[in-house]
């Protein structure tokens, strides 16, 4: 299992959140977007030099920009 921030994700790419570096706040609006500690996420799609990253969570898709994508850690299975 390797480590990383969610921005280092490539695209098709799918994750464990395994903690999220951030305050009160950063955790609640994440909660509500349906990612938390636990949760498999995919990576849809992100642009260069630090634009929005569009996630699969669940059934649903969410978007959220690059700092608040950089807090979210993910863990990935190497291979």
């Amino acid at each position: 299992m390797t480590a990383k921030d969610l921005t280092q994700l490539k695209e098709g790419e799918t994750g464990t959140v395994v903690g999220i570096h951030g305050g009160h706040g950063l955790v609640c609006r994440l909660e509500s977007m349906g990612i938390r500690a636990g949760k498999r996420v995919t990576k849809v799609s992100s642009q260069i030099m630090r634009g929005p990253v569009t996630l699969r969570v669940d059934q649903g898709q969410v978007a959220m920009g690059f700092g608040m994508a950089k807090k979210i850690q993910i863990e990935t299975e190497s291979k």
